[in-house]
């Protein structure tokens, strides 16, 4: 194989590591959307609409499992994390080549 056909491979698994990386990044933050719509939905429910008192306390009790799911989302998009596609990156710009 030429020092060219491998550099064409490695420029293709480079394009190929950004393309899932822009596909996870709209992915989460759709899913993260949903998530705190959903939320925003529940305190509407909670506090301005008219529920009866049986809805109200199952309302309640999503609102306060929506605050695990709420931290969890906020841990995700402000805590460092690992990518695989980050460590995938690192390996072709470090190496050179892909260890797969």
């Amino acid at each position: 194989m030429t020092e060219t056909e491998t550099d064409m491979k490695i420029e293709d698994q480079k394009k190929s590591i950004e393309a899932r990386k822009k596909l996870n990044f709209w992915a989460r933050l759709v899913l993260s959307l949903v998530i705190f719509g959903a939320f925003f939905i529940l305190l509407y429910l909670l506090f301005f609409a008219q529920v009866g008192e049986t809805y109200r306390d199952i309302v309640n009790i999503l609102v306060g499992t929506y605050v695990a799911i709420l931290t969890k989302t906020a841990d995700y998009w402000f805590k460092d994390k690992d990518d695989p596609e980050h460590k995938e990156s690192e390996a072709l710009n470090t190496n050179g080549t892909a260890t797969l």
